[in-house]
């Protein structure tokens, strides 16, 4: 069993070993055909600051004050604001493009043939190209903008005159960003980093590499390092892209190859991350349906005053900032219909999105059981 996939894997950061990968010891079988069938758990991700209750009320409750919007973050700036500040540099870029007096005017307009989009990648690329809910694009946290540019002068160019500053110990570019967290309201300071990914291109460690800032580059990419910031951002692609109805967008058909590639590297790691993302896709899955049942039952509950008085609806308000000037504008009552409509909204999407999960993870354990074969060895997921 070792040899085939690790039963020991990172979950946080290289070398951590932190993530079990073992089947359930007491299901494991051998049929007829000298198949032995490995029955593994449905599994959530460990979050230390919010324990999913039981009763259907107390999860409606939980949605409602923002603690079941927690997604495993390799970084401590919302990516709203990371984002906006990968948005000036390839704004800045797509100016010299249009500037023929501009030194960098041709280099600009070589970077930008495959697409404005094309210089970046990793978690800042799904969050531009909005490959996943708002829900993650609000609530996920990165450090770093990953760009994908050959024209190295041009990016070091834009990125100087834009507030970065090389650091010469690191030689990696930095710039101080300033927030507020909206459940402390306290301001905050961090240090965002942006690198270069071509740097990467010939090793991404193992001896692989990096091909590309595409989706299939990503999600492969994603896959091979298997830590659960990554798990997570491929689940929340796959629960928006991956319809249930049988129709998704062409990138999406596109990268499924990255799947197919990784799990016929044979690559134990890789087989260990493919393990737990079904796993995980799973877990979520049932997950997402449950908060999206109780926020049917329970919609219209956030009208009480008593079980939500107007100083509860203030500090709702403050998990978004469009709710927290609409109540500037039209105050509790008002943002109180607002919040109900957001909920009434989000529990049929939840659940819908927990229908795409679940298919999705069909489709992966299906494609590992299909390159398994070979080895006479079958995977399923406890029902």
């Amino acid at each position: 069993m070792t040899l085939i996939w690790d039963t020991k894997a990172d979950a946080v950061h290289k070398g951590d070993k932190l993530r079990e990968v073992s089947p359930l010891t007491e299901k494991t079988n051998m049929d007829e055909n000298g198949f032995t069938h490995y029955v593994f758990s449905k599994q959530m991700f460990n979050n230390p600051h919010y324990v999913i209750p039981s009763d259907e009320f107390e999860l409606f409750r939980k949605f409602i004050n923002g603690g079941s919007r927690s997604y495993p973050s390799d970084g401590g700036v919302p990516n709203d604001l990371v984002g906006r500040e990968a948005r000036i540099i390839l704004k800045e870029i797509s100016h010299i493009s249009k500037n023929p007096e501009s030194i960098y005017y041709e280099d600009a307009i070589d970077a930008l043939k495959n697409g404005i989009f094309s210089l970046v990648r990793g978690t800042i690329k799904l969050y531009l190209g909005k490959y996943t809910t708002r829900d993650w694009r609000r609530k996920r946290f990165t450090d770093d903008i990953d760009f994908w540019v050959f024209k190295i002068d041009l990016l070091e160019y834009v990125l100087k005159k834009n507030g970065w500053i090389k650091n010469k110990v690191t030689r990696e570019w930095e710039k101080t960003v300033f927030w507020h967290h909206p459940m402390t309201d306290k301001r905050e300071e961090h240090v965002i980093i942006s690198s270069n990914d071509i740097n990467q291109i010939l090793d991404f460690g193992g001896g692989s590499y990096l091909d590309g800032s595409d989706l299939k580059s990503i999600l492969k990419k994603k896959l091979m390092r298997g830590h659960e910031v990554d798990l997570s951002d491929i689940i929340n692609v796959a629960m928006v892209l991956n319809k249930a109805e049988g129709f998704s967008i062409k990138e999406w058909r596109d990268s499924w190859c990255a799947f197919e590639e990784s799990i016929n590297t044979r690559s134990t790691r890789i087989l260990s991350n493919v393990i737990s993302l079904i796993r995980l896709s799973y877990g979520i899955a049932d997950y997402l349906e449950k908060v999206g049942q109780a926020l049917v039952k329970y919609n219209n509950q956030i009208f009480d005053d008593i079980l939500f008085p107007e100083s509860e609806i203030i500090k709702v308000a403050r998990l978004s900032v469009h709710w927290k000037k609409y109540l500037k504008r039209h105050g509790a009552d008002k943002t109180r219909e607002l919040i109900h409509n957001y909920i009434f909204e989000q529990g049929y999407i939840k659940q819908y999105y927990s229908k795409n999960l679940k298919i999705f993870g069909a489709k992966v354990l299906q494609l590992l059981n299909d390159k398994s074969k070979y080895l006479k060895i079958t995977f399923d997921i406890e029902i």
